[in-house]
């Protein structure tokens, strides 16, 4: 008997332990990554590149390009790994000409910088809303 190419093909055993894979899988919600985007806003450029950094006028989130930090291929890091950072030197951490080292390493001096303002500021905010 010839099987059809639309006839279900994955035996139950394979959907119970497709299942099993995707309850284990925590995936982040919309809210868990953008308290992380929302607080780079109205910040100053945390990258700093002399000679590239055009302050604080177009300020984004600039997400980390290491895969420690869950880059891969067509995949972004984690929004926890994100420094503000100006249009400018946002480009030149994506695409410039500069060595993957220093990239990394300008990446890794900012957020550490970085990372206890947006504790603070993170902590703030939660401080200010109100529980009814």
């Amino acid at each position: 008997m010839k099987r059809s190419p639309f006839s279900n093909t994955a035996g139950r055993a394979t959907v119970l332990r497709r299942a099993a894979i995707k309850r284990r899988i925590k995936r982040p919600t919309v809210a868990e990554g953008s308290k992380y985007l929302a607080a780079c806003r109205g910040e100053s450029c945390y990258l700093r590149v002399p000679g590239v950094c055009v302050g604080r006028q177009t300020v984004v989130p600039a997400h980390s390009n290491q895969s420690r930090h869950g880059k891969g291929t067509a995949i972004k890091a984690k929004h926890e790994f994100t420094v503000p950072g100006c249009r400018a030197c946002h480009a030149w951490i994506d695409a410039g000409p500069a060595a993957r080292d220093v990239k990394f390493a300008t990446w890794d001096r900012a957020y550490e910088c970085w990372k206890p303002m947006r504790a603070e500021k993170m902590r703030a905010r939660e401080q200010n809303v109100c529980v009814v």
